[in-house]
């Protein structure tokens, strides 16, 4: 495996959620992604998008993952429809310990349904 993927021994409850041996609250997917609700939300609306490839980070993204990572902001943007986020919403990558990543498998945070405000935290 090259340096961006995760080993067996690196599973994550991500991983666990698109084998479908935890439950989860999907609310969309396709053959390269997986969209669920937050089990501790943040804001009325919060999804989770993942790629179904374990990259454990977005700084782990090499170029073989271009078309990857632009289907992963288009999945948001489909996502934030479904769910009527028109007044608009806010998309977090959270990257590394100092970035605020808990789980190590590369995922999107939607967010939306109330005012959000700047700076984050």
């Amino acid at each position: 495996m090259g340096k961006n993927l995760m080993s067996e021994s690196s599973d994550t409850i991500f991983g666990k959620i698109i084998r479908r041996e935890i439950p989860a609250d999907i609310v969309y997917e396709d053959n390269l992604c997986l969209a669920f609700r937050d089990v501790n939300p943040q804001a009325p609306v919060h999804v989770l998008i993942i790629p179904k490839e374990p990259i454990a980070k977005l700084a782990d993204a090499e170029s073989q993952h271009h078309a990857l990572m632009g289907h992963l902001l288009l999945t948001v943007k489909r996502v934030a429809e479904q769910l009527e986020l028109s007044k608009g919403y806010r998309v977090v990558i959270n990257t590394g310990a100092d970035g605020g990543q808990t789980v190590y498998h590369l995922h999107l945070h939607l967010l939306g349904g109330r005012s959000l405000q700047w700076p984050p935290g």
